[in-house]
């Protein structure tokens, strides 16, 4: 492959904005692996325009990506009038070639200048710097996120810094009704090895329970052996979003000694590596699972719930995404976390964790028999000594089957429902079985008084539907007081 080559992701040398422009798209399909189907679903680009660049780029490299240049003629208009062409070309708001042509053959018919055409006009208009007509036009704002170079800092060792964000997953799901529903994804990354040390899917909007959630997971050494990641960061880079600038979470920051940082407003800088890990789950996962959206199309019929899509993500996290070689750090994220073997630094005990970032909280009473919530039946030999005593309960929505219990601040032990020890229940699968409960009673019950009206009539009064009450008069008021005793 000849031509310039791309060093850690970006071109060895500075192209023009076009070239700039179809390097960015066609890099995720030459680094990344995304397929040129996928990218001109997502990019807005015909599917023979990404063939014809990628053909192009494979022959001659960075330099046959740019436009073809038009002969070069040389122009005979007066260099005054092509100034003033340039400028009205810069003025705000905007003015259409057709009002600069006619404003330009005024001012040339007062100068005695030969009149310039409509083509003229427009060929030294496209002659502009387009970052200078983005300037003029649109302000310093646009021509800094379009143009000026970003710079692309990464972190010096696992750990040192974690980014948190969100994005709504391009898929529907059912959720506890049934109804389809489009989940949202929070996930933390490590900004050195690009691996994703923890996330969680929900429903509804995100908050600061969801990323409470996805913290705790991430901080928590996991169950699963392929994946390590774990640890408290040293610094955590979130957005201004509510959720990100809560007092737990700034709390929660002090006590395990960590250090959060906001991006600055409008200017996400660095942003682009998670962000670029949720295009990876939305074009190469959920594009391949029943349910996923795509633009253009009526919104297919879901078959899997929110709890299947979180265990089809995470299997994705751990035996796909972290396992593949990453193009800019040239390892795989497990390896890039683990790097020669060391240890993270964790929090002094895991209730400390849960007493800090498990945000769902409950109050009950200890029972002889246990602890009764949601219909389940919790026990743990610890709770004998606190019988007919209020007790406070910390769980993980995403499974019910344990929860916490603490006695005045302090915790008290965890304690397990012994019906489902060995499963994992999530608390909108209680709150849908007991709708689906109330569902099946409610139709036994109208099929039973169906008979008892058909052969019994008297037996069951005729339904009549209440007169309407007349709405209460409406007493007018004053629109001007004048006097205290004025109501």
């Amino acid at each position: 492959m000849g031509g310039s080559q791309p060093v850690n992701g970006y071109p060895a040398s500075t192209p023009d904005s076009t070239t700039a422009a179809r390097w960015e798209i066609l890099r995720h399909h030459v680094e990344d692996g995304v397929s040129l189907r996928a990218l001109a679903m997502s990019e807005g680009v015909g599917l023979r325009t990404l063939q014809r660049w990628h053909a192009a780029y494979k022959r001659g490299g960075m330099a046959d990506l740019a436009p073809r240049a038009a002969p070069v003629r040389q122009r005979t208009t007066e260099p005054g009038l092509i100034a003033l062409i340039e400028g009205l070309a810069l003025v705000k708001p905007p003015l259409s070639p057709s009002v600069i042509t006619r404003k330009a053959n005024r001012a040339a018919e007062e100068q005695n200048w030969p009149a310039v055409s409509y083509g003229t006009v427009r060929s030294i208009i496209a002659g502009l710097d387009p970052g200078m007509m983005t300037l003029a036009r649109a302000g310093p704002a646009a021509y800094r996120d379009q143009y000026e170079l970003i710079w692309r800092h990464r972190a010096e060792h696992p750990n040192a810094l974690w980014q948190a964000d969100h994005t709504m997953l391009d898929i529907l799901v059912l959720d506890a009704n049934r109804r389809p529903v489009r989940p949202w994804l929070t996930t933390i990354m490590d900004d050195f090895s690009r691996a994703i040390c923890g996330y969680t899917v929900f429903l509804g909007a995100p908050s600061a329970m969801n990323t409470a959630l996805a913290l705790r997971q991430a901080i928590s050494p996991k169950t699963q052996p392929d994946w390590r990641m774990c640890g408290i960061p040293d610094v955590l880079y979130v957005d201004h979003g509510s959720d990100f600038t809560s007092t737990h979470l700034s709390q929660t920051a002090k006590d395990l000694h960590f250090t959060i940082t906001f991006s600055t407003v409008a200017r996400p800088q660095g942003r682009g590596k998670i962000e670029r890990f949720f295009g990876t789950v939305n074009t190469e996962l959920l594009s391949g699972l029943p349910g996923h959206l795509t633009p253009g199309f009526p919104p297919p019929a879901p078959t899997r719930t929110l709890h299947e899509l979180d265990a089809v993500i995470g299997r994705f996290i751990i035996n796909d995404y972290h396992q593949r070689v990453h193009p800019e750090i040239r390892k795989t994220p497990a390896q890039a976390w683990l790097g020669q073997g060391w240890l993270p630094r964790l929090p002094a005990t895991m209730d400390e964790l849960n007493l800090l970032l498990l945000t769902e909280i409950k109050h009950r009473i200890v029972h002889r028999d246990g602890v009764h919530f949601q219909g389940l039946r919790y026990i743990s030999p610890l709770l004998a000594a606190y019988v007919g005593e209020p007790v406070l309960l910390r769980y993980d929505p995403r499974d019910i089957t344990e929860i916490r219990i603490f006695h005045k601040n302090q915790y008290i032990c965890k304690a397990v429902d012994p019906a489902h020890e060995t499963a994992t229940i999530t608390l909108k699968d209680i709150q849908a079985a007991r709708s689906a409960r109330r569902r099946e009673l409610r139709g036994q019950i109208n099929e039973r008084i169906t008979v008892v009206a058909q052969h019994l009539p008297e037996v069951i009064p005729p339904r009549s539907d209440p007169a309407p009450t007349p709405p209460p008069p409406v007493r007018k008021r004053a629109l001007l007081r004048t006097y205290l005793e004025d109501d």
